[in-house]
């Protein structure tokens, strides 16, 4: 049996192009990088915009690390016995963060050994998959969100997604009906409230906010409030047919089959890190198609754009988000050209053997800013 030989960590800081926040200019990644006994190695990382990031590093040089040596090597294998063993701290959040680190450059390591992409290894069902323009700019002036609108429309994105959650919902109907005009009737419009509102703002606000016709509203409550989704999608079902989604803050399998068993929501939007790697994400893609849910992954095109391209079919095509300025290749931060390009709103593969995402050297004056 192949087996994990080693596991080693670094964090780097790779500086935003456009700030998230006046608080939020850089993301950490945290670069993975696995031995297997039969010499073959592969390279992954855990990701946090801007909490834990330290954390994340010391429970990999710490207790994954260790843990993991003598494990197989074998993509999957090792995913849920070191999930069990990390419970203690966690059954989600930095444990499963951290846990991604290691998923990834296990696959990495497996397709690098098959000398193939991993999307071959998980079998590719489509060649392309189409992608959104997104940013995080609920704190633009209402001029540059519409310049910012205007770049994807010329860029060729179908969709856009853009945040709500102004104390007043009417500056937010102010700023998509702006959104709108840009748009036109035939691209799909996207609104995320990040978590702001509670049940009843959330009802109020979407009455109103359905005059510019989302497709969904994303993470409307606290993403642990469950029941709260369920009610509201309840409400909606009655009124207006927005669909709710949510995922990206949920971190485990069983969190996403209770949501879809209370039909909370109609759309899943699994981060690869942070439910812990390609493994569980698959598990997770699994359940939407048994209840008939919409899956799309959340952020981090360079890897969500490779899986999107093999996961099963459901209700709907994947979508893959690509943040405005926001991708790794776009910040300098990796050594080799991305493993995906995006032109006119679709995603495709370029030629490349594992995840194809290595991270340039901390310091690396391509990171400088």
């Amino acid at each position: 049996m192949t087996t994990i030989a080693s596991l080693e960590c670094r964090l780097l800081r790779v500086p935003l192009t456009r700030p998230w926040a006046a608080e939020v200019t850089s993301v950490a990644v945290i670069e993975t990088h696995v031995r297997r006994s039969d010499g073959a190695e592969g390279w992954g990382f855990s990701w946090t915009p801007q909490i834990g990031a330290e954390a994340v590093l010391a429970l990999l040089q710490h207790d994954i690390a260790p843990a993991s040596a003598g494990r197989s090597a074998e993509p999957g294998a090792a995913w849920q016995g070191l999930w069990e063993h990390l419970h203690e701290a966690g059954g989600g959040g930095v444990t499963t963060i951290a846990l991604a680190g290691l998923d990834l450059a296990i696959w990495d390591a497996a397709a690098r050994a098959a000398s193939a992409p991993v999307s071959r290894l998980l079998g590719q069902r489509r060649a392309t998959a189409r992608v959104y323009g997104s940013g995080v700019n609920l704190h633009y002036p209402i001029d540059e969100l519409v310049a910012q609108v205007r770049r994807w429309v010329d860029a060729g994105y179908p969709a856009v997604k853009v945040k709500v959650g102004k104390p007043d919902v009417a500056e937010d109907l102010d700023r998509l009906v702006a959104v709108r005009e840009v748009l036109g009737p035939d691209r799909a419009l996207m609104i995320d409230a990040n978590q702001r509102w509670d049940l009843e703002r959330a009802t109020r606000s979407l009455e109103v906010l359905a005059a510019v016709a989302p497709a969904w509203i994303e993470e409307p409550l606290r993403a642990d409030d469950v029941a709260g989704h369920a009610e509201l999608a309840r409400r909606l079902a009655a009124g207006e047919r927005i669909a709710i989604a949510v995922g990206e803050n949920l971190h485990t399998a069983y969190r996403f089959a209770e949501v879809l068993r209370s039909g909370a929501a109609q759309i899943v939007q699994p981060n690869v890190v942070r439910v812990g790697g390609i493994t569980p994400l698959r598990r997770i893609a699994a359940l939407a198609v048994e209840h008939g849910a919409q899956v799309h992954p959340h952020l981090l095109p360079e890897l969500s754009g490779q899986i999107a391209l093999t996961l099963p079919d459901t209700v709907a095509e994947p979508w893959v988000e690509d943040v405005e300025d926001a991708g790794f290749a776009s910040l300098g931060a990796l050594r080799d050209p991305s493993p995906v390009a995006i032109a006119r709103g679709v995603l495709r593969e370029r030629e490349h053997v594992g995840l194809g995402l290595r991270f340039v050297p901390e310091g690396s004056p391509r990171l400088a800013r």
